[in-house]
C-alpha cells in the first residue's frame, strides 16, 4: 500500500535569502537529518567550503525567522560533480561560455522534514534560477540522490545516462541538467 504525505502548511513569515554565517549550525543539522542512514552528510565543513565558493547562489529558506532550509550551487564543469566530502572540491566553471563553462551546479537542496510537501523547494529552487539567468549561466546541473530524478525530472532536468556519478552518491545516482531559459519561456 502507497503511503501520502499530507502537505505542510507553510509557515506565516518565509522568505529565500542569502546565507549568513549564524546559519550554518542549522544548515548542518538540516543536512544532518536529511541524508541520515544515507552517507551522504558531508558535514559542515564541506558545506561551508561550497558556500564560500559561489555565495551568490547558496540560499537559506528562512521561516519565521529560523533556517529551515538551504540550497547550495556553484560554477561546475559540465558533465561533471563535485566528489562528497571533499570540501576543497570547489568548481571552477565561469558563466557564459562554451564547453564546460556556464554551468551551475545545484549540489544539495534540503527542507526540514515537517515543511516538506508546501512548495518551499520550489521557491529554493526558483530563486536559483533566477540567479541563474541573471548571471547569464547557461545550464543548472544536479546530481538526483536517493530516487530524486523523478523530482527534478518534473522541474525540466534531463538524465545523461552516460555521465556517472562518483560512487559516494550512492546507488541509483543519476547526472541531470537543464539549460536555464530566458524570462519567459517555458521549461
Amino acid at each position: 500500500m502507497a503511503r501520502y504525505r499530507t502537505p505542510a502548511c507553510a509557515p506565516a513569515d518565509v522568505r529565500v535569502r542569502h546565507i549568513a554565517r549564524r546559519d550554518w549550525g542549522a544548515i548542518a543539522a538540516l543536512e544532518d537529518r536529511a541524508y541520515a542512514g544515507r552517507a551522504l552528510a558531508e558535514g559542515r565543513a564541506a558545506l561551508q567550503a561550497r558556500g564560500r565558493a559561489s555565495p551568490g547562489t547558496c540560499f537559506v529558506l528562512d521561516a519565521d525567522g529560523a533556517p529551515e532550509g538551504y540550497l547550495l550551487a556553484l560554477p561546475y564543469p559540465l558533465f561533471r560533480c563535485p566528489e562528497l566530502h571533499a570540501a576543497g572540491d570547489t568548481g571552477h566553471a565561469a558563466p557564459g561560455g562554451s564547453g564546460g563553462a556556464g554551468n551551475l551546479h545545484l549540489h544539495d537542496v534540503v527542507v526540514a522534514e515537517h515543511l516538506r510537501g508546501a512548495g518551499l523547494a520550489g521557491r529554493l529552487i526558483a530563486r536559483l534560477t533566477a540567479t541563474a539567468r541573471a548571471r547569464r549561466y547557461e545550464r543548472i546541473s544536479l546530481v538526483a540522490v536517493a530516487g530524486s530524478a523523478d523530482f527534478w525530472s518534473r522541474r525540466g532536468y534531463r538524465p545523461y545516462a552516460d555521465v556517472t556519478p562518483p560512487a559516494d552518491y550512492g546507488p541509483g545516482a543519476v547526472y541531470m541538467s537543464r539549460a536555464v531559459r530566458p524570462a519567459g519561456e517555458e521549461g
